[in-house]
């Protein structure tokens, strides 16, 4: 009897040094939404792109498409974010963790070094007009935001990282398919990973 309360009182230790040194308020229903987003923006930016372009992409876009897919770009990641932070709230309130501890400043910082570097590299990418190559860069460098951060937040979150590394690395061999890729990736697999997240935690 004296075992397993022993046993009983390492693994309560054990979830509060878990729970001290990782943001849990993620909410998996913010992942599914910022999918749906990339997904309506996947179809609005190949409404835009010419057809033999979105296709074999030959880059001869002109600026007003390129301005095009920036705004669409733009609003996508204000919409993503805003979800994401509006329901992290929520969720922090209901469990009573902070939403600005040492845990979720980590997370931030750890996330944003490489997201900021790969938004920087995609836009000189498109200042160079090297378009090919923006579908797997964005990829690439949020894959990686999402592993160099998941340490501070749920073990998940390295594993949508991984996924999203891996797609990036094959569309650059399929350069006519970016948009597809980018739409599997951020559309696509944050639905999966959101729900997953949703049902594993946010649901208890």
């Amino acid at each position: 009897m004296e075992t397993k309360d022993y046993l009983q009182d390492i693994r309560e230790i054990k979830n509060m040094m878990s729970q001290s040194t990782q943001f849990i308020s993620l909410s998996g229903l913010s992942g599914v939404l910022a999918g749906i987003y990339a997904l309506i923006g996947a179809y609005m930016a190949g409404r835009i792109l010419p057809q033999p372009e979105y296709r074999y992409f030959e880059p001869h876009n002109t600026q007003e498409t390129v301005n095009s897919l920036i705004l669409i770009a733009m609003a996508l990641m204000v919409l993503s974010i805003g979800t994401a932070y509006i329901m992290t709230v929520r969720k922090a309130k209901r469990i009573g963790e902070s939403i600005w501890n040492k845990s979720a400043k980590r997370l931030l910082v750890n996330f944003a070094i490489p997201l900021a570097t790969g938004g920087i590299f995609s836009l000189l990418l498109l200042l160079q007009t090297d378009y090919k190559l923006i579908a797997p860069v964005t990829l690439i460098f949020y894959g990686l935001a999402c592993v160099n951060a998941s340490k501070y937040t749920l073990r998940d979150v390295r594993y949508l990282g991984l996924t999203m590394v891996v797609l990036g690395l094959i569309s650059v061999a399929f350069p006519g398919y970016g948009l597809y890729f980018w739409a599997i990736g951020f559309g696509f697999c944050h639905i999966l990973y959101g729900a997953v997240m949703h049902f594993k935690y946010d649901s208890k």
